[in-house]
Formats: structure tokens, C-alpha cells, sequence
């Protein structure tokens, strides 16, 4: 059985939700990534920020990235998967919730992420087909 652990990206890091807009651009920067799963004060996913979040949502709607902050940029509810889950599970989360990153999660820690990169390293073509037409098409 794949797994989750076997096919993610290690050495994810967290941004504290009260870092501010342009922390989390340096720290993207500096990782070569283009998201970053936002912690709480316990270390608890409480959301994704992402580099199009901080162009879209901040820089373009006039904001101040050196205001604001992590949090006040997360919303929904933070989708995630457990280290040991199969790679099928890995697929439906990605697919049911149209997300094309993933945040790995081993007792209650950040241990990874799976993004499109991953996915096209370890599926099967036809694996990787379904999951274009799940993520991608329009409604």
C-alpha cells in the first residue's frame, strides 16, 4: 500500500497565523513553495495561505500585506490527511474538495505536503487523468 507519507513532499513548515502577509511571501520564497500551512497558537492547521491568496486577496484588493496578517486570510474549514492514509484517500480528499495542495498530518504534526508535483511523481497516468478531470473541471 502507498501511503501519504510515501509520496509527500517532506519538510513542510508551518507560518503562525499571526505572522503578517509579507512574512509568509519571504517565507515562500525562501522554501521555493507556493503555499504554506497556517498554525494556530497550538500548532494546529487552521488553514492554507497561498502566494495567488496574497497577490489576490491582499495586494490587489489595495490591503497591506505588512498589516495583515495569516488569519485573517484563512477561511473554510483546513483540509489535511494522515500520514498513513492510502494514496486512494489522498485522491478523494484532493478531488472531493478540488484542492491541489494537501497538508500530510502524524500525530497532530506537520510531516509533509502533497501537491501536483507529487501526485504526477507517483500515480499511474490514468490515476493522474482522473484526477485533472476531478480538480480541474468546470461546473
Amino acid at each position: 500500500m502507498t501511503t501519504a507519507k510515501d509520496i509527500m513532499h517532506s519538510g513542510a513548515q508551518w507560518i503562525p497565523r499571526h505572522e503578517t502577509l509579507d512574512r509568509a511571501a519571504q517565507m515562500m520564497r525562501d522554501l521555493n513553495v507556493g503555499a504554506l500551512p497556517v498554525a494556530d497558537e497550538n500548532e494546529r492547521l487552521c488553514g492554507i495561505i497561498t502566494d495567488r491568496d496574497i497577490v489576490v486577496r491582499c495586494v490587489a484588493m489595495g490591503h497591506d500585506p505588512a498589516k495583515m496578517t495569516c488569519g485573517d486570510m484563512t477561511q473554510g474549514t483546513p483540509r489535511w490527511i494522515d500520514a498513513g492514509s492510502d494514496v486512494s484517500e489522498v485522491l478523494t480528499e484532493m478531488e472531493g474538495h478540488q484542492i491541489r495542495r494537501l497538508p500530510v498530518i502524524q500525530d497532530k504534526k506537520l510531516v509533509g505536503m502533497i501537491s501536483e508535483a507529487d501526485l504526477a511523481q507517483h500515480l499511474s497516468d490514468e490515476q493522474l487523468k482522473s484526477f485533472c478531470e476531478a480538480v480541474y473541471a468546470r461546473a
